[in-house]
């Protein structure tokens, strides 16, 4: 009997289709049914009745309502979509500068690594809620004892004459360090398998050659680390926009018991849900091309 033989890319793309057949099982089996009905409720208004609900289809007017009558939702997007796009590039700037130091020998380390990622271990919101109470409190102390004056810095920074943009920016870094410290547990994992993955011989024959440290990151560390590097910038994108503080998930909540009716807080899920698996679409297609893949 004649074996069948796959090439090498049929052989690659059967083990990723095996890799997701239980994320495509447990979707079919536990999230298919949920995720249509979704659909349907957000084209139709419900009523809630003694026997359960009830459904009038009402087709886009849902819709309509949410992008056209809803004083609040396109402000709202608008600010959470800037929100978001402003604080996952310091959450992946802190995750990769704490991984590498993490990757680093030193006594301590396991510890080290336990601290960095006990955040994801503890409830996501109670860690956040302790976190920005401890912030504040040392922010406090810190200004009362001249150690720390956000107003001195403001004034340094402007007479060193940097564009106002990159200002505010640093000063909102400043005032989301519990955020970004809870938001960077898996990252800094992620970075830190990837940066232990890379084979110290490469280091050793560039150092060889001749080249700096800055060299060796843009030719070795940049280009291997870059596939997971993907990985971390789709993964923060969707935690950032499911995150507990998300103020336009806290409005379609609302809008399904105190606001418009279940109808249109379903529709407003719906134009999130596009919104952000349209950023995810533009993301994978724009670093994509820069990702460097062994073969």
């Amino acid at each position: 009997m004649r074996r069948l033989r796959l090439s090498l890319s049929a052989q690659k793309s059967l083990l990723g289709l095996l890799f997701t057949l239980p994320f495509i099982v447990g979707f079919l089996a536990f999230l298919a049914y949920p995720f249509a009905q979704s659909v349907i409720f957000s084209l139709s208004k419900l009523t809630i009745v003694p026997t359960g609900y009830e459904l009038d289809f009402v087709g886009l007017d849902n819709y309509r309502h949410v992008l056209t009558v809803d004083p609040r939702f396109r402000q709202v997007f608008v600010e959470t979509v800037v929100t978001m796009a402003a604080r996952i590039p310091v959450v992946l700037i802190f995750s990769f500068f704490a991984a590498n130091l993490l990757n680093q020998k030193f006594r301590g380390r396991m510890l080290a690594r336990v601290i960095f990622f006990l955040p994801v271990i503890m409830g996501a919101e109670i860690s956040l809620k302790m976190q920005q109470a401890d912030y504040m409190q040392q922010a406090v102390s810190f200004s009362e004892s001249g150690l720390l004056s956000l107003s001195t810095l403001q004034q340094l920074l402007t007479t060193l004459k940097l564009p106002q943009g990159f200002i505010g920016f640093i000063f909102q870094a400043i005032n989301e360090v519990p955020l970004i410290i809870r938001a960077s547990g898996i990252q800094i994992l992620i970075f830190l398998a990837a940066l232990q993955s890379i084979p110290k011989s490469l280091y050793e024959a560039a150092h060889m050659e001749g080249a700096t440290g800055w060299e060796a990151f843009w030719k070795i560390t940049f280009p291997l680390v870059s596939p997971l590097l993907l990985v971390n910038v789709v993964y923060t994108i969707v935690d950032s926009f499911t995150a507990a503080d998300n103020a336009l998930l806290e409005l379609i909540q609302n809008a399904a018991w105190m606001g418009a009716g279940f109808g249109v807080s379903t529709a407003m899920s719906w134009i999130y849900f596009l919104a952000v698996l349209g950023i995810l679409a533009v993301t994978i297609i724009l670093l994509g091309r820069r990702v460097h893949y062994e073969t």
